[in-house]
């Protein structure tokens, strides 16, 4: 499949600015293969993490690092018992905590061993994002994680979000997942344009899910006119998908917002509108999908579904290296 211009830019990106990426699931065709493709362009340093045989079948530079015979073990391990032993954590549960690959690669990642790490392909959303809570932990105290999705549908690229990871956000969260999500859009120059999502458009539907929206779009242009303003993002809602993304649809049933048409960071109100949205969009839309890319952690980590490609898998190994710069 042809890349889109999207996430070659992305590529190129991370070329230019060199980091280490932790691939854990050593044990997945799909990542064996993304590892050499990877290094062969040049795109990150990769660590991969798995048995000590795959270094027949990888490409010279890739780093396979076993985890049991690891000359880090005993250190990592001790540092996850600090960690977590106002938890109740044995060393000895420690121990055997960290020789998993999700759990030693989170060590390197906050360790500074790597800058951060790719998972999924065979885990599920919360064998990764467990970890990541427990190791990298939050961007900001009391804050929250999300995650969220690049779209890219006909060459134009857009973020989703959440998709994958928050599944009831109260309005609150809701407007935190926004503002994150408009962030995550400039730093990898989409226009920061953000539309909340709802079956309603500026009051055409009276009902508690749609009020859930209304209240936390007036939530969200708080944070951001208090805490990021002069950004240049602009927020609005509650919109239908095709007011926030059709010019001539916002036009007639939102007249005088500067989102509706025109957004191109997309709100869903729960994770089954997220998931079911990224997927049609995906499989009968035919656009590319890159994530669940995880917004709020200290240092990136992001997740794969497990119906990944080789070239999902490189992808968002670049995507992880930007968020790092």
């Amino acid at each position: 499949m042809k890349r889109s211009a999207f996430i070659e830019a992305v590529i190129k990106t991370a070329q230019a600015n060199p980091r280490t990426i932790v691939l854990p699931e050593g044990s997945d065709d799909r990542v064996v293969t993304a590892a050499n493709q990877i290094m062969e362009e040049k795109i990150s340093r990769i660590v991969i993490i798995g048995d000590d045989s795959l270094k027949t079948r990888l490409n010279p530079g890739v780093q396979v690092i076993n985890p049991e015979t690891s000359d880090r073990l005993n250190e990592y391990a001790r540092t996850f018992y600090e960690m977590r032993k106002s938890k109740g954590i044995t060393p000895e549960q420690a121990m055997q905590t960290v020789k998993t690959p999700n759990y030693f690669g989170m060590i390197m990642v906050y360790s500074g061993a790597a800058a951060g790490l790719v998972s999924g392909a065979v885990h599920s959303t919360a064998d990764t994002v467990r970890p990541a809570l427990q190791i990298i932990k939050g961007a900001r105290k009391g804050g929250m994680v999300s995650s969220m999705f690049f779209m890219v549908c006909n060459g134009v690229p857009y973020v989703f979000s959440d998709c994958g990871l928050v599944e009831n956000p109260t309005e609150d969260e809701l407007a935190q997942i926004a503002v994150q999500s408009a962030q995550t859009a400039k730093q990898f120059n989409i226009p920061a344009t953000v539309a909340m999502l709802s079956y309603s458009t500026k009051g055409s539907a009276k009902n508690p899910l749609v009020d859930k929206v209304v209240n936390a779009t007036a939530k969200a242009k708080i944070l951001i006119d208090t805490e990021l303003a002069g950004q240049g993002i602009k927020l609005d809602g509650e919109f239908q998908l095709d007011a926030a993304i059709v010019p001539s649809v916002g036009q007639s049933k939102a007249p005088g917002s500067d989102v509706a048409g025109n957004a191109r960071v997309l709100i869903f109100p729960d994770l089954n509108a997220g998931n079911i949205g990224y997927k049609l969009t995906q499989r009968l839309g035919g656009a590319e999908a890159y994530g669940p890319i995880l917004q709020g952690l200290k240092k990136p980590v992001n997740d794969l579904s497990r119906g990944c490609s080789v070239e999902d898998i490189v992808g968002v190994a670049a995507i992880t290296v930007v968020q790092s710069l």
